[in-house]
């Protein structure tokens, strides 16, 4: 409940600061233009996001005879967490990591890569795989696609001020002009940056929910743990191999650790909270 209250607070901030920015660029106009904007995306988002991101890590959609294990594993845990059975998917890399992906339940795509599969004993596994199921659950996957889409909307209408303040579309004709052009170049600096850490957030309070939620499904916070020590070293020592599928910073938020070493120096800007206190927590439990 806490978490989800977190989510909603953090859900309305980043609308709220996507209505500011539509408001700051074209008054009462723009901030309706930016809202529609946003609405127009979040229905792509909501339909096609699960399609660009598989297609995006060439995930291979598997059947329980090519992959007993990890498919008998999902459907398991689909059983146990009341819900219906995942399409589930492989991605061909040495990268150790796992996300889920869709819509809602009815509408849900695990995917676990083959370097996963390789470090993981059994029951590692159903505690990530339960871990991605309480994603499903809770319906993060489509938590997470609105906020990366406001998020982007936002970078990109203060893009385009920075742009038409610089070449004096935006507040350059009136006494006041020198100051308004420096309000709005100081604006699509300040807004990515507020949105971006809104955006990560709300996907490191979604994170804990999963962990917690998963232990529940799986009934063992001890092998999530075990897992993610050992992915989060994986990570941490991954050497891409020549014809592994290069994660992208836009997605790192949906795999159960971030997969890019050296992106989450500050703390404001991780998309995954400290792996130690998630273990902790586990281990609590």
């Amino acid at each position: 409940m806490k978490n989800m209250l977190k989510t909603t607070l953090l859900l309305s901030s980043l609308t709220g600061l996507l209505i500011i920015v539509g408001r700051l660029i074209g008054g009462t106009a723009g901030m309706f233009i930016a809202f529609a904007f946003a609405l127009v995306l979040n229905f792509g988002s909501y339909w096609y996001s699960d399609k660009i991101v598989l297609k995006m890590y060439h995930a291979k959609e598997v059947t329980e005879s090519e992959s007993p294990q990890l498919y008998d594993v999902v459907r398991n845990l689909a059983m146990r967490a009341q819900l219906p059975m995942p399409k589930v998917y492989l991605v061909e890399t040495s990268m150790p990591n796992a996300f889920a992906t869709g819509r809602d339940p009815k509408h849900a795509a695990v995917a676990a890569t083959t370097g996963i599969m390789n470090i993981l004993t059994p029951e590692e596994l159903e505690g990530v795989l339960a871990h991605e199921l309480a994603h499903v659950k809770n319906r993060d996957t489509l938590i997470s696609a609105v906020a990366a889409t406001i998020a982007g909307v936002i970078t990109m209408l203060a893009t385009w001020a920075r742009w038409a303040a610089i070449f004096g579309g935006i507040g350059g004709r009136d006494d006041n002009g020198g100051g308004n052009i420096v309000g709005f170049i100081a604006l699509a600096i300040v807004a990515p940056l507020a949105a971006t850490i809104i955006q990560f957030a709300i996907s490191r309070s979604r994170e804990f929910g999963a962990d917690a939620e998963g232990a529940r499904i799986s009934q063992k916070p001890w092998a999530l743990a075990s897992a993610l020590s050992k992915l989060e070293s994986g990570a941490q020592n991954y050497q891409p191999r020549k014809n592994d599928v290069k994660p992208s910073q836009n997605t790192a938020h949906m795999f159960i650790v971030n997969p890019l070493r050296g992106s989450s120096l500050m703390k404001l800007f991780r998309t995954h909270p400290p792996t130690e206190e998630r273990i902790r927590r586990l281990n609590e439990m």
